[in-house]
């Protein structure tokens, strides 16, 4: 099981690492072409918290169980990037985005396997 979490939650934290990272580093004008809601539908000081939010919620899949200070934040990260997952789809519908759902769907199923791997020792 240890295996497996590793190879879920490093797939989810290399994901969130990116993508957090481009929400917080990124200008609004390099990130339209990729996400035409950032700076528009939601301002930018919103956009740099979910990168910050997502950011945090890789780390936390990774840290506490690499370093087995309060592992249990571990299934407590991924349930928050479920919950992140499931308002971006939400948001993406309200948008009439659902080719865009598959994403989403993927991310949700993977935070899930990672919460109740990190819970299944």
């Amino acid at each position: 099981m240890d295996v497996a979490y590793w190879i879920v939650a490093g797939l989810l934290a290399l994901f969130y690492l990116y993508t957090g990272g481009i929400k917080v580093f990124r200008s609004q004008e390099k990130l339209a072409p990729m996400m035409a809601w950032a700076g528009t539908t939601i301002p930018m000081p919103g956009v740099r918290a979910i990168g910050l939010v997502e950011l945090l919620g890789a780390a936390g899949l990774l840290l506490p169980r690499a370093t087995g200070i309060v592992p249990a934040l571990a299934a407590l990260a991924a349930v928050g990037l479920l919950v992140i997952q499931v308002l971006a789809a939400g948001f993406h519908l309200s948008r009439g985005e659902v080719k865009d759902l598959w994403l989403n769907i993927v991310l949700v199923v993977l935070a899930a396997v990672a919460a109740w791997l990190a819970t299944a020792r």
